[in-house]
């Protein structure tokens, strides 16, 4: 049970194990793009291409769904970012419980963007657990882990990919270890417990007031969506990547503009912009940008 491009190294390492897939469950096909042209999920183009079964219920909690399951015999359900809460029904319906791979350490960074968060708290790593489900959310006892250091470059992204990655070697592991006796569950700590709410486009505003570390991890952690966004002569601008640098000014205060530079104050210390898209406009390496628009020194951003 997957969805989006982050359970397709998951489905695919159990496509290429010795077990069999019997099904794949995902989230209904969505619209996308200017032509909102019906677009299926990822896990559903690759489960085709292997002629496995697919399901797509809108709802999980009907009658009829759980039949559906219930004559596919599963002996063991894997959850990789499917997006909905399983019901207890369905919990219990597999003979060797319900695993869920999951991007993050528990048992921090619970919920539905735990890679965003890591990083826009300023994480210096995070990593993929295994985790045995129950009707929480994540609160199951874990089964395997295992770390990655967050680098300087990544943005959520880059850190998603590696992630997945990483869940669909340790899926099949915690599966060998299952099948040869070897799991041993472990409570999660609930004093430990931190959470990683579903994003919102607000999340993106800039506030100019913030420290420039704060605003560079928010920056990489809300790449590539929702993206990070200020105002500038009416317009939104939306800034892809960004620099950390020494400077003084009023928040949002452009402090140098040209020869390939444009440096903004922030509440401690200033920032770089590196890559950045003005509305209407391209996504733009800096240089380029300034090549086509002059923005003077004590402009400020923000500002309507």
């Amino acid at each position: 049970m997957g969805t989006p491009e982050f359970a397709v190294p998951c489905l695919k390492a159990l496509i290429e194990s010795e077990d069999e897939v019997v099904a794949v469950v995902a989230q209904p096909d969505k619209p996308k793009g200017r032509g909102r042209k019906l677009t299926p999920p990822p896990t559903k183009v690759l489960a085709e291409e292997h002629n496995i079964l697919i399901l797509q219920p809108d709802k999980i909690k009907t009658q009829e769904f759980l039949e559906e399951l219930n004559e596919l015999r599963p002996d063991l359900i894997c959850v990789t970012a499917y997006g909905k809460i399983l019901p207890k029904d369905i919990l219990e319906l597999p003979t060797h419980d319900c695993i869920n791979v999951h991007a993050s350490l528990l048992p921090k960074y619970r919920g539905a963007a735990p890679i965003n968060w890591a990083i826009v708290r300023g994480e210096k790593e995070t990593g993929i657990t295994t985790m045995l489900m129950d009707v929480g959310m994540d609160t199951g006892d874990m089964l395997l882990k295992q770390e990655l250091q967050i680098e300087d470059q990544d943005d959520a992204g880059v850190l998603s990919e590696k992630l997945s990655n990483m869940g669909g070697k340790l899926l099949i592991e915690t599966i060998n270890h299952l099948k040869e006796g070897k799991l041993k569950p472990v409570k999660q700590d609930e004093s430990q417990a931190t959470y990683a709410p579903m994003l919102k486009k607000s999340d993106g505003e800039i506030d100019w007031g913030k420290p420039a570390l704060e605003l560079w991890n928010l920056i990489r952690g809300m790449n590539p969506w929702p993206g990070t966004f200020t105002s500038f002569e009416g317009k939104s601008l939306k800034i892809f990547k960004t620099q950390v640098i020494e400077g003084q000014g009023k928040p949002g205060e452009i402090l140098e503009s040209g020869s390939g530079v444009l440096r903004v104050a922030t509440g401690q210390g200033a920032l770089d912009i590196l890559e950045l898209q003005i509305e209407g406009g391209k996504r733009l390496d800096i240089k380029s940008f300034l090549s086509g628009r002059k923005i003077l020194a004590g402009t400020i951003l923000g500002s309507s």
